[in-house]
């Protein structure tokens, strides 16, 4: 099967994503990665964010993989390791402009889906039902408050050691999704046939089992 995972930015995403390769066995695959790493791929040849040509260009040349569990995910590009560097803020800035480019979309679709060839897997992301795969098996779009994400996103910053404020977390999620829901090129909204789960009164343990009894409930139709 196919698990297609959307949501707004800081909603849980990666982490359900993560719990459910785990438990399934499933391949994880963070569409968001790829796009980090294509930005990061930008900032660091001195290419504008913004230049939709040079970016596609630069995606579409580029050899993204990712490597290891769940929990452990490595990113790869052009043989690099880049996991680290795909989450300085610089790329999340940069990382946000150039996934509203609809060339650079649509080369990052295509390497999604040459990434999930084999199947079995969890794919998280903005447009994973809605564009990616429009015929997986499941989709599940993750909701939750923006106090909720801000706060979510503030603890993962601070993790990582960026010295953030609550408030300034707040303005980014905001922006993002404004960014998210307005781009030309598949905006985040929710599929059709996506089950919608709000998850900001869900510890992981409850967000995992429900969505284990969605995906269960989809294996017997």
């Amino acid at each position: 099967m196919i698990i297609a995972i959307d949501g707004p930015s800081g909603a849980g995403k990666s982490t359900l994503g993560k719990a459910l390769a785990r438990r399934l066995g499933y391949q994880y695959i963070d569409s968001g990665a790829v796009y980090r790493a294509v930005a990061s791929l930008a900032l660091d040849r001195g290419v504008s964010p913004s230049d939709e040509t040079a970016v596609a260009a630069l995606a579409r040349n580029a050899s993204i993989t990712l490597e290891g569990d769940p929990e452990h995910l490595r990113v790869l590009l052009n043989g690099a390791d880049v996991t680290e560097r795909i989450r300085r803020p610089d790329a999340s800035r940069a990382s946000s402009v150039v996934a509203t480019l609809p060339n650079v979309r649509a080369e990052v679709v295509e390497k999604l889906r040459a990434m999930s060839k084999a199947g079995g897997v969890v794919m998280d992301g903005r447009d994973i039902g809605t564009c990616v795969f429009p015929n997986a098996e499941v989709k599940l779009f993750l909701n939750a408050s923006v106090e909720m994400r801000t706060l979510r996103r503030w603890k993962e910053e601070r993790e990582r050691g960026r010295d953030v404020s609550v408030d300034q977390v707040r303005c980014e999620i905001e922006e993002r999704d404004a960014r998210d829901r307005a781009r030309t090129a598949t905006p985040l909204i929710k599929a059709d046939d996506a089950i919608e789960i709000d998850a900001s009164d869900l510890d992981i343990d409850a967000l995992v089992e429900r969505a284990l009894e969605i995906i269960k409930g989809r294996q017997l139709d």
